[in-house]
């Protein structure tokens, strides 16, 4: 059945219907469900499209300040790309120039990099609710995420290594930033499953919980937390950690120094101050 647009709290309207993917909207949390159950949550060119529509919205929707992704049913969170996207790569580069061809397929993987992308460097939070398998395509999803969060019966694998291919997406770039390097090579060299467990100790997932119904309580909870902070304070706090992860100390300090003299002197900063003063909670506009 398609997933049909579900808006608990309406700030601005959003009246496109999805088929692949769920949307709602309650307060300043935006949550997205990937809807394929039947198909193991494997993404297709609709779904990946559906991706990059709903987190345009997300990104310059101002009352949207924080995301949860998270996938139907229980038993997968996603088995990655739809095989009918890799079997029809063929048809959609096909050129009778091997250069052009060439070129078009390398637009094809950047095009679909870029949907992923889209989760890291959108200015809000991206909480990654995860259960069941987190295979290929759905962990180059889920390592662009801020936080992920997995149940028990979670487990993640590079399944490209088995399909005679190198994972693409952002895993191999991403997930040595999150564990360690020796892991990383493993898990691609072998496709072995890790489980919840494991990726709580290497550090890929912050918290392990026990089956998919407390996973979504307590990640939508935290997510309902983070919306009642500066909205401004988040998206810097975001930049600046993602510069640092790619720059220098000494780099990213200068980066901080020049964004700081650029906002910190700000509304947000003279309501959290006089929230302190009052012993009141703070509330940011959006």
């Amino acid at each position: 059945m398609p997933g049909l647009l579900r808006v608990t709290k309406v700030y601005k309207l959003f009246t496109m219907e999805l088929t692949n993917w769920i949307f709602s909207q309650d307060g300043p949390v935006a949550h997205l469900v990937l809807n394929r159950p039947d198909k193991a949550n494997a993404l297709d060119i609709q779904a990946w499209q559906e991706l990059k529509t709903a987190m345009n919205h997300c990104a310059d929707t101002s009352a949207i300040r924080v995301i949860v992704l998270s996938g139907a049913g229980e038993r997968v969170f996603s088995a990655g790309i739809d095989l009918s996207v890799l079997m029809g790569v063929r048809q959609r580069v096909a050129d009778d120039c091997e250069g052009r061809m060439r070129e078009r397929l390398h637009q094809f993987i950047l095009e679909y990099q870029g949907i992923i992308n889209q989760l890291e460097t959108c200015p809000k939070p991206v909480l990654a609710a995860i259960q069941g398998g987190c295979i290929g395509a759905g962990l180059d999803l889920v390592c662009a995420a801020d936080m992920r969060y997995c149940s028990a019966d979670a487990y993640f694998c590079i399944k490209e290594i088995d399909m005679g291919m190198v994972a693409d997406f952002g895993t191999l770039q991403r997930l040595p930033h999150l564990i360690s390097d020796g892991l990383t090579r493993e898990l691609a060299f072998t496709g072995r499953h890790l489980s919840a467990e494991e990726a709580q100790r290497a550090g890929l997932v912050n918290r392990v919980f026990a089956d998919k119904t407390e996973l979504l309580e307590e990640v939508l909870k935290l997510a309902r937390q983070i919306g009642e902070k500066s909205p401004l304070s988040i998206r810097g706090i975001k930049r600046n950690l993602l510069f640092a992860r790619d720059h220098s100390v000494a780099d990213s300090l200068e980066y901080i120094a020049t964004w700081n003299a650029g906002m910190l002197l700000s509304n947000d900063l003279n309501t959290a101050f006089q929230a302190a003063v009052n012993k009141q909670k703070a509330v940011f506009n959006d």
